[in-house]
């Protein structure tokens, strides 16, 4: 089975001779590859497959589908994804349809154009409908509360439930401090140090495989942290495991931010990166140049590593990577899934000051774009990703709604 599926809707009216050496020139044009599945007129299996497409093949095909709608309700459709080929009145049936479906509160698309511009859109309804798939079913661990500061970081569990297919769940940082007790910690991996920190990094090792431990246990596809109660509890902070845990694919993000780590997981899915997570220190509207830092950069997107302090407490273990200079895209999605951020820029370079958590990066986003983070920012925190991905994320928030 491939990961694409074409579906049809065709008028008795028109020659079925002639269509189907239309539809065959037409679709070779597109999928020179052939990787594709063509069940036609037969949806049986309509919904199996990430992404499914409805080829309009003629005029008059408008009751037909109107017929076929409610199975395809009935089989889970969200979305639905109209192609024509501009030929035999295809075009004018998929608008008349998809006014209709509008008007009825569903939502869709014609996807029309040139072979090129058909191909690269398909290409970018498949991935965004992959990362929907791959979301759907994981859960969630909020490992202690949300930090007190956060005090507009909510979120809505049920929002992300539905919208996302992701489950969220509390879990005591007791626990945590329980699976840290049984658990013996490897050696740190050998990094410069710009402070002597190598009696914390045992601890910062140790905190790093409770959290493996915790994470095998519960069953995670992610999880948040309480990181600041580990100052007390155990004089060490979580940055250098979820550094870690985030270069090895898991989405992990400090201070019990939610957003921020739902953040993360759709970034995961669509890119295959989880970004840094990062604040703006300095922010320069009329250049458009921001300065983000924080403690926690994925292992993953840089090409330097040094060990340093944990930047507001002095303590345990922070990360001061370099992030390699390049396009990136600045990223934020709300706890309830109703409004989200978006920007594509540079990273023009990195920079190391002792007053600033240990990552620092200056970017440049359009100016428009900086002046939202003065005006009305989804709070502090927002992932960065390297290489640009806005059309992509885009498309993935269109189809939550």
């Amino acid at each position: 089975m491939n990961d694409l599926a074409i579906f049809t809707v065709t008028s008795g009216l028109h020659d079925e001779a002639s269509v189907s050496r239309l539809t065959d020139d037409f679709l070779k044009e597109i999928f020179p590859d052939g990787r594709y599945d063509f069940p036609g007129a037969d949806f049986s299996s309509f919904g199996e497959r990430p992404l499914d497409l409805i080829y309009i093949r003629t005029g008059g095909a408008e009751g037909l589908f109107l017929r076929q709608l409610p199975e395809l309700l009935e089989r889970g459709a969200r979305r639905f994804l109209l192609l024509t080929s501009g030929k035999s009145n295809s075009l004018a049936a998929s608008l008349e349809i998809l006014s209709y479906l509008r008007q009825k509160g569903l939502s869709g698309e014609v996807v029309h154009g040139n072979a090129e511009t058909v191909r690269r859109r398909i290409g970018l309804l498949m991935r965004a409908e992959k990362a929907r798939r791959e979301l759907a079913g994981k859960r969630i661990g909020i490992i202690g509360k949300p930090s007190d500061w956060l005090i507009a970081s909510g979120y809505d569990t049920e929002a992300i439930r539905k919208k996302l297919g992701v489950e969220v769940s509390d879990i005591p940082l007791e626990e945590l401090l329980a699976e840290m007790k049984s658990v013996a910690a490897p050696e740190a991996p050998a990094l410069p140090m710009k402070t002597d920190i190598s009696e914390s990094l045992p601890g910062a090792m140790q905190i790093l495989e409770g959290l493996r431990a915790l994470v095998r246990k519960q069953g995670l596809g992610a999880l948040t942290l309480r990181c600041f109660d580990l100052l007390t509890a155990v004089r060490n902070t979580g940055c250098l495991a979820l550094s870690v845990l985030n270069g090895e694919g898991l989405p992990s993000s400090c201070e019990g931010d939610v957003p921020a780590l739902v953040t993360m997981m759709i970034s995961k899915a669509l890119t295959g990166k989880t970004g840094f997570q990062a604040n703006p220190a300095h922010i320069d509207v009329a250049s458009g140049e921001i300065l983000f830092a924080h403690c926690t950069i994925a292992t993953d997107l840089v090409d330097s590593l040094t060990y340093d302090t944990h930047f507001e407490s002095g303590i345990g273990v922070g990360l001061h990577g370099h992030f390699p200079e390049g396009p990136v895209t600045v990223f934020k999605v709300s706890g309830a899934l109703d409004r989200y951020f978006v920007s594509e820029g540079t990273l023009l370079r990195n920079q190391y000051e002792d007053n600033l958590c240990r990552t620092q990066v200056i970017l440049r986003l359009p100016p428009e774009d900086a002046s939202y983070f003065l005006k009305d920012p989804i709070a502090n925190h927002h992932i960065i990703i390297p290489g640009r991905h806005k059309a992509l994320i885009e498309q993935f928030i269109c189809g939550l709604s």
